[in-house]
């Protein structure tokens, strides 16, 4: 908690965002509550930066997708064990593009899968950016809000079950995985 109100947390926060929008598996989100807990008036900003840099992080993504999909594309696919669940949610892409990314950048669901996707779906490039900044927008600041709004009482509740906290998140990128294996 003491770091999360160092000079270097903002970078290193708008580092995790990026590379978690392509191939990095751990969400902003852990960086981002004990920094919103720690600093309250900034809570929005930091919000923001989150936004901005997962966009940016998915905009490279898009590129993984679009100019290396049959190299790194693949290997992050592989790597995560989502080999079907990536053609089928390529084949349903075309049609529902926008929506697809809309939903799923609000979900614990894997965003880099839809960054590379629609890399590999020739999605347009505009739609793309758009539909990734509303939704990981309102991904981020609903989060801020909701921790601004509680205050001290998030962070006494946060510090007090910091370890539920962090068993509760990784089983939710657990769940997001095994939902989009569910669905596709």
């Amino acid at each position: 908690m003491r770091q999360a109100n160092s000079p270097s947390a903002r970078w290193i926060l708008a580092s995790v965002a990026f590379a978690e929008s392509s191939f990095f598996p751990i969400p902003p989100d852990f960086m981002l509550i004990p920094m919103v807990i720690a600093n309250r008036t900034k809570a929005f900003v930091l919000a923001a930066i989150c936004s901005l840099s997962s966009v940016l992080g998915g905009i490279f993504g898009y590129a993984i997708g679009f100019f290396f999909m049959s190299t790194l594309g693949q290997w992050v696919i592989d790597a995560y064990g989502l080999e079907q669940a990536f053609a089928s949610f390529q084949s349903t892409f075309q049609t529902y593009g926008f929506w697809i990314i809309a939903l799923k950048g609000l979900t614990p669901i894997p965003y880099k899968l839809v960054t590379i996707a629609s890399g590999a779906s020739q999605l347009n490039l505009a739609m793309f950016i758009l539909a990734s900044l509303i939704s990981r927008t309102i991904r981020f600041m609903m989060l801020a809000s909701i921790f601004w709004y509680f205050g001290e009482d998030a962070k006494k509740l946060f510090e007090k079950h910091f370890k539920l906290f962090t068993i509760i998140s990784i089983m939710t990128i657990v769940v997001g995985f095994f939902i989009l294996k569910a669905l596709l």
